[in-house]
């Protein structure tokens, strides 16, 4: 493994660590406690039940395209996705009322863990889009395809 590769895979991986194995382990370990969190948006146990398999789906499969750059694109899209949506979900910064209040506030404690899934989402779509403008219509034109994070390029 090359010196580049290796930062790569150090890169992505960092990328996706939150979900895989943290967030997706957690879910597994506390799965009734997951539920439950998940019931607070969902009231239906079984709809809450289903948001949280889809979840853990999603915190296991697409971190495994990102690392191994299979459809990483993709991945990189959902995940984006899936961050906005327990953003808006699970962070609402703009319920407890104290946002502006001097000391202890839980809307700013929320409006912190909010802009770090949308600063994350960021972080997912330079993988789906790249990092020029040159690059943004690869993912429209395939979205299944690899950004091919391991191939090696000669330089002169």
């Amino acid at each position: 493994m090359t010196f580049a590769v290796l930062i790569t895979v150090i890169e992505r991986y960092l990328l996706v660590v939150l979900f895989f194995p943290f967030s997706a382990l957690d879910k597994i370990i506390n799965f009734k406690g997951a539920v439950g969190q998940a019931q607070q948006a969902m009231p239906s146990a079984a709809a809450a039940t289903c948001l949280i398999l889809l979840g853990l789906a999603v915190e296991i499969l697409m971190p495994l395209g990102i690392l191994t750059g299979i459809a990483d694109r993709l991945a990189g899209f959902i995940l984006a996705g899936y961050c906005g949506v327990t953003a808006l979900l699970w962070k609402q910064f703009w319920k407890p009322g104290d946002f502006w209040h001097r000391g202890e506030s839980k809307g700013r404690d929320l409006f912190w863990d909010f802009l770090k899934n949308f600063s994350l989402a960021g972080g997912f779509l330079l993988i789906t889009f790249g990092t020029t403008s040159a690059t943004v219509m690869t993912f429209f034109h395939d979205p299944l395809a690899s950004t091919h994070p391991y191939a090696q390029v000669d330089h002169p």
